[in-house]
């Protein structure tokens, strides 16, 4: 049995515009993928504070606002900005065509 986890198609380049983020469902995780200056980037979609989708959150520069109460979020690395020590988790991001794909490893069950 193969440890790797598939790439899965989340959306058609086009469909997130410059300096947004969108929310997809994969793996039975919620991810937030951005296009920022031309490059996506996916985070995982729940901010650690209070659970807001950052996907909706305010984008520039490469970090990411919640839109609840600000906590501010690099999108290349996770890394929270307030305190570099603690981030998010990131996932790997390609493009193959005009499909925007993103590899997400499942989160492993509570005990």
């Amino acid at each position: 049995m193969s440890d790797e986890v598939a790439f899965v198609t989340v959306a058609k380049v086009g469909e997130i515009s410059e300096g947004n983020g969108t929310a997809f469902p994969v793996n039975d995780r919620m991810v937030a993928v951005f296009l920022d200056q031309g490059t996506y980037y996916a985070i995982d979609d729940f901010c650690p504070h209070m659970g807001a989708s950052l996907a909706g959150g305010y984008l520039e520069n490469g970090v990411v606002a919640c839109p609840w109460h600000a906590w501010r979020f690099c999108v290349k690395d996770g890394k929270w900005c307030d305190n570099p020590k603690i981030g998010i988790d990131t996932f790997p991001v390609r493009v193959v065509g005009d499909e925007i794909q993103v590899q997400v490893r499942p989160k492993p069950p509570r005990n």
